[in-house]
């Protein structure tokens, strides 16, 4: 049996997870920490304007991920699926297809920043002070670099759904690598600010776009995701399919861009340095959110083909054994970011105001860490089932139906601080209807095993 399917089809349930998830996890981080690199050498130029102005960016660059998701998640299942019924052919298809139609969309979007930016900007929270900024940053990571932002991410899940965690790995840590890497040399050495932190994550989303087309090139025998473009990539509902499973996690993505819309537009009615403070704040949680996301991500083509291969044990200890690790794992990081998040927040900013708002935010939003992590897991489970609206609520639930309103009523009655507040009282509410979810699901799935034998 090839490497590949061994792993996804009969490597015991633990060693499955960890060897795809493991990859994933550290590409995450890598990404997460190249981002807050951004953060960290724009910090070090101690004006909390452009600090700010990198937070602000931030939404718009976040529909990027959005398109990612919606082709890069909903290929995954989808290809994951096909090879539990052993359709190989329909997999260089889907691949196809998800290529294709991302860069069409990045690009699309592009051409709308250039157009919409006098009428997007201030609606993201820009002011007088920051917009020039914030177009700075937007111009090369969204419209010059928007093609291979998406490509970058959505590869790699092309990869993880044929079972590929660790080539997918590699190309998002090259890309995290470069990155940290050309910020310094770019905004110190070259003197270029901000606009050298823009330049530096565009160029090296480009080069893992390029590891990826090389490791595809040189191994068309051995893969099943093709480049080449086919009409036959709109039969067999492979459109359908793959938007249906990925509309999930672009609709979280898009929400998440209006959540925290409407936080940063809310935090500028009180000063920069509390936008400042709330971006770098975010930014070190996101340590916690990536360690989620790699989890959640490398389970998923898992559960796609033992579902279609109607291997349901297996399919049970894999969920089971990704809960108990995550939560766990979760909760050591929730203890780290609260107990010490006034000397980490003060690695990114000296100024006192800023690291003042940051750690104070910081001690309140790292109480989603558990929380987060059961909300993702109960999404990708159900994403790898091929369904669409548990998925769809449990993401609703998440960003947008929940947190918006609360951010709008905690701050009207607590300030600043509660404005904050409504994000971990959100984030638990889903956790609560992800478990109402996939607890009656797991005794589903041991009554149909105890039928079975």
């Amino acid at each position: 049996m090839d490497k590949k399917l061994y792993t996804l089809a009969e490597k015991p349930v633990p060693l499955a997870v960890i060897s795809l998830a493991v990859p994933t996890i550290i590409s995450q981080m890598i990404v997460i920490i190249y981002n807050m690199a951004d953060t960290f050498f724009v910090g070090q130029l101690n004006d909390p304007a452009i600090v700010a102005a990198v937070s602000i960016s931030m939404p718009a660059y976040v529909v990027l991920m959005a398109i990612s998701n919606l082709f890069g998640i909903g290929g995954a299942s989808l290809i994951s699926r096909k090879l539990g019924n052993g359709e190989h052919e329909d997999v260089k298809h889907v691949a196809s297809f998800c290529i294709l139609m991302s860069s069409a969309a990045a690009l699309c979007y592009a051409i709308l920043i250039i157009f919409l930016r006098p009428y997007l900007l201030p609606v993201l929270g820009a002011t007088e002070e920051t917009y020039e900024y914030v177009y700075i940053y937007m111009f090369w990571t969204i419209v010059v670099g928007g093609i291979p932002t998406v490509l970058n991410p959505l590869l790699a899940h092309l990869c993880r759904g044929e079972g590929n965690s660790r080539i997918a790995g590699i190309g998002m840590s090259v890309g995290g690598i470069i990155n940290m890497g050309l910020d310094p040399v770019f905004i110190f050495v070259f003197h270029l600010g901000i606009v050298g932190a823009a330049i530096a994550t565009m160029l090296s989303n480009c080069i893992a776009v390029l590891f990826y087309v090389i490791y595809f090139l040189k191994n068309k025998k051995r893969s099943d995701i093709s480049l080449k473009v086919s009409s036959a990539m709109f039969r067999n509902r492979i459109p359908r399919d793959v938007c249906t499973v990925g509309s999930t996690s672009a609709v979280m993505s898009l929400m998440s861009i209006a959540s925290n819309t409407i936080m940063v537009r809310s935090m500028a009615a009180y000063s920069t340095a509390a936008v400042a403070g709330l971006g770098i704040a975010k930014k070190i949680d996101m340590i916690a959110f990536a360690y989620a996301q790699g989890l959640s991500q490398g389970i998923l083509p898992l559960i796609g083909y033992n579902k279609s291969a109607k291997n349901e044990t297996r399919m049970k200890k894999t969920i089971q054994f990704s809960l108990g690790l995550g939560v766990l794992s979760t909760c050591i990081i929730l203890l780290v970011l609260y107990f010490f998040a006034q000397p980490i927040t003060q690695l990114f900013i000296q100024d006192t105001q800023t690291v003042t708002y940051g750690s104070r935010i910081l001690r309140i939003i790292c109480l989603i860490c558990p929380s987060t992590m059961i909300g993702m897991q109960t999404i990708s489970v159900f994403q790898g089932m091929g369904e669409r609206i548990r998925p769809l609520i449990l993401s609703l639930l998440r960003k947008g139906l929940l947190d918006i309103p609360l951010m709008l009523i905690f701050n009207s009655a607590f300030g600043i601080y509660g404005l904050i507040w409504a994000v971990p009282v959100a984030d638990w509410c889903c956790s609560i209807a992800s478990l109402l979810m996939i607890i009656p699901f797991l005794l589903r799935l041991h009554h149909l095993r105890k039928e079975s034998i």
